[in-house]
């Protein structure tokens, strides 16, 4: 008899969790595991902000699978397509090769993409921070503005170069904008001819405060402290339009502008509205075993799956968290081996362990177990938080000495070129238009000629 195949789509937190679990709990004899993934780590989204600033490198937060991971085979791409009928998966890969991935137990974790709202200009002139190649271009391009605006020819290009524009109150939005702005201030005094005071950093949102989720003292705490640093808070509001060097906003401010960060929610990957099952706001409505009703064997978790939130009750479903992920990824894990072995499933129930934010320095405000902290103590609980909840030694070596490296010798405001001269939008980065059709899905999993029947021995990862 074979081994059912296990197939999990996405390497993030759900994902990749869900992976390590089985190889945990299932042995080489009881399921052929396979991961689906465009890229060969885990990202640890929540220190995106550190890598845009230069406050850690890039291979610090990306946690390697070939370490996680040991006898899970990753198919190197990402799935554009599925077939629940066939119990298939079209797969593109990295050299954009197409294959037909066939599975018993499907885990949909594809994770989100960033929301534009239809608001003109945004699609070709934002960028957002959900990818190293983003913060790494985000760090180039506010270092190239910093250059670029010494050597200025009028006081307009000076300006516009020297605005920059972070929407999103979130934690991401904040906390990018936090960093980035601590980078320019010690940036722009390498620069005799530049005025500091010039260098203005917006932080715009629609909401009425400021990362909500916090309660109202600790974010009027955070809001405190981004003013008296001197970015410019705006709530209530949101962009209108933006264009090559303006930005405006929905109170009528034209802010001349030539970066323009867009971290104002998520949706759902595309991926899941070409599988035509029922969707919550865009998310793949599942039980609250994570399973996906009337499709047998598949699971979906993370971002891209509207997951009751029992702790709540109601209508309520969890938010898209990396903490909810981490742990559906967990729950996941344990319903597939479940059903593997004919065991009833478990709901998924959940106990907040709180909020954390790093405003970058000694500056942070946490909520742990419902406990408001803010300054040394938050900065403390916020980064030993992060640092046990990357998945190797490795990472949290490399992380820990960075932000050692950084308190010590501080930056060196260096580009590294890779993106010299490449102006980027959200679609560069994020692949939002590589999804298939149903008839084009059904035409690859129903035909012959690309189908790729796995190996029964998966290659064993370095």
């Amino acid at each position: 008899m074979s081994r059912p195949k296990i197939l999990v789509l996405g390497s993030g937190f759900a994902g990749t969790e869900c992976a390590h679990k089985l190889e945990k709990k299932l042995s080489i004899d009881d399921a052929e595991i396979r991961l689906v993934t465009p890229v060969n780590h885990q990202l640890y989204l929540p220190l995106l902000p550190h890598v845009a600033s230069g406050v850690l490198t890039p291979q610090a937060v990306a946690v390697s699978l070939r370490r996680m991971l040991k006898r899970t085979l990753v198919i190197p791409g990402g799935a554009i397509g599925i077939d629940t009928q066939t119990k298939s998966v079209v797969v593109r890969k990295i050299d954009g090769q197409e294959v037909v991935e066939r599975y018993d137990y499907l885990i949909l974790t594809p994770g989100s993409v960033t929301r534009q709202f239809n608001i003109p200009g945004v699609d070709k002139y934002a960028v957002g921070v959900k990818t190293l190649a983003e913060a790494a271009w985000i760090r180039d391009h506010v270092i190239a503005q910093l250059d670029l605006a010494a050597v200025a020819d009028t006081d307009a290009e000076r300006e516009s170069r020297l605005q920059f524009v972070v929407v999103g109150g979130g934690y991401a939005g904040t906390e990018t904008a936090a960093y980035l702005q601590r980078l320019t201030t010690e940036a722009v005094k390498r620069y005799p001819n530049l005025d500091g005071s010039l260098v203005k950093w917006h932080l715009v949102d629609i909401a009425p405060r400021l990362m909500p989720e916090l309660g109202e003292k600790l974010g009027e705490k955070a809001l405190k402290i981004l003013r008296k640093r001197g970015l410019h808070v705006s709530l209530g509001v949101s962009v209108a339009e933006c264009t090559e060097d303006t930005v405006t906003l929905t109170d009528g401010r034209v802010l001349p502008c030539r970066t323009l960060i867009w971290t104002a929610g998520v949706a759902p990957s595309p991926l899941i509205a070409t599988m035509g099952a029922p969707t919550n706001r865009g998310r793949l409505v599942v039980n609250a075993d994570l399973t996906v009703p009337d499709l047998p064997g598949v699971f979906a978790l993370g971002d891209a799956a509207a997951v009751p939130d029992l702790a709540k009750g109601g209508d309520a479903i969890c938010p898209p968290t990396a903490q909810h992920a981490m742990r559906q990824g967990w729950a996941a894990a344990e319903n597939v081996m479940s059903a593997v072995r004919g065991f009833p499933l478990k709901d998924y129930h959940h106990k907040d362990l709180g909020l954390v934010v790093d405003l970058g320095g000694l500056k942070a405000v946490s909520k742990p177990l419902g406990i408001p902290l803010s300054g040394l103590p938050a900065q403390i609980v916020a980064r030993g938080y992060h640092i046990m909840a990357l998945r190797t030694f490795a990472a949290r070596f490399r992380t820990g000495a960075g932000w050692l490296l950084n308190s010590l010798v501080g930056d060196d405001f260096v580009r590294t070129g890779f993106q010299a001269e490449r102006a980027a939008s959200l679609r560069d980065f994020e692949y939002t238009d590589v999804y298939l059709t149903r008839e084009e899905i059904l035409q690859r999993t129903r035909g012959t000629a690309l189908v790729h029947e796995a190996a029964e021995t998966p290659a064993s990862a370095a």
